[in-house]
């Protein structure tokens, strides 16, 4: 039999669960983390934390860094977002992988052969060892592509989304992905405006039209490979690859010292592509309005 002071103590809440106490505190802290720009911000930390470690190790430590970031999104999307995460599930990954793999390559063949036959670029062998420049550019580019593929197609794409449909979500992770390459060597805001339609926009519309991480990986992964190869400076960054190019006619034919994707021809490509990606999606029925974003792929 409880005393009445027992009493009026059991029904008056304690300093741990009154309104300011530290499990209302810790309340406040859960929903804040589990909303989408929450577990966006937790998992950008986790995969930028392994990203800057790894990305720029010796042999295959690139591609080790992609394994764990994959495992640090995961972890993110399933316990942090309670939410199921179809989009970098095992199976179909290398027929999703393959195909934006071959969509990347003849991308950058298209504009490379265009930009060629307007007496841009010359070619020369560059004989530095096949080998070791083919397993160089593979494995920095996995990881560059897995990592960052994570980040602003998976986290960030995937959480505007919730918050303001799909239509904002590839415009405002089109300019991020822009305004993040401003740092990189021969950047300016043509640039910046380029990588944000061609690229941010492009791959943000390949994985609203395919909802998988595994072919915008292929796409980009394909890209910056294949242009490392050529020997064409990827988004500013000059790295060994088989061939030398030579530079020829003004920067906007060009790219300049930042690379194809400052040319306009693949701009226009780009945009083209991420057009037909998005007409796609839509009509695949896989842009669902703000109203119901929230509720879509969660589990």
């Amino acid at each position: 039999m409880n005393t009445p002071s027992t009493e009026r103590h059991a029904e008056s809440p304690g300093p741990d669960t009154g309104p300011g106490g530290p499990h209302a505190r810790g309340g406040r802290l859960n929903r804040i983390v589990r909303s989408p720009l929450g577990w966006m911000l937790t998992g950008m930390v986790g995969i930028g934390l392994v990203s800057g470690l790894t990305a720029t190790g010796p042999g295959p430590v690139p591609a080790l860094g992609a394994v764990a970031a994959v495992a640090v999104y995961w972890l993110v999307m399933r316990r942090v977002a309670r939410r199921a995460t179809p989009e970098i599930a095992r199976r179909g990954a290398g027929r999703e992988a393959l195909l934006g793999g071959a969509l990347g390559l003849g991308f950058v063949l298209v504009s490379v052969l265009l930009i060629t036959a307007f007496g841009g670029y010359s070619f020369s062998w560059a004989d530095d060892g096949f080998m070791a420049v083919v397993w160089s550019a593979v494995m920095v580019q996995i990881g560059a592509a897995v990592t960052e593929e994570l980040v602003f197609r998976g986290l960030a794409l995937q959480a505007l989304e919730q918050l303001w449909g799909s239509r904002a979500a590839i415009v405002i992770t089109g300019l991020f992905f822009g305004v993040a390459h401003l740092g990189a060597p021969d950047a300016n805001a043509w640039s910046a405006l380029a990588i944000a339609l061609e690229a941010g926009v492009m791959l943000g519309a390949a994985f609203l039209w395919r909802r998988s991480i595994w072919f915008v990986v292929g796409l980009h992964f394909a890209w910056n490979t294949t242009e490392q190869l050529l020997g064409i400076p990827v988004s500013g960054h000059a790295s060994e690859g088989l061939f030398t190019v030579d530079v020829h006619g003004p920067a906007v034919l060009t790219g300049g010292g930042f690379g194809l994707e400052a040319a306009l021809v693949s701009v226009v490509i780009g945009v083209l592509l991420a057009a037909a990606m998005f007409v796609l999606a839509r009509r695949g029925g896989r842009l669902p309005p703000r109203r119901s974003a929230r509720h879509t792929q969660t589990g």
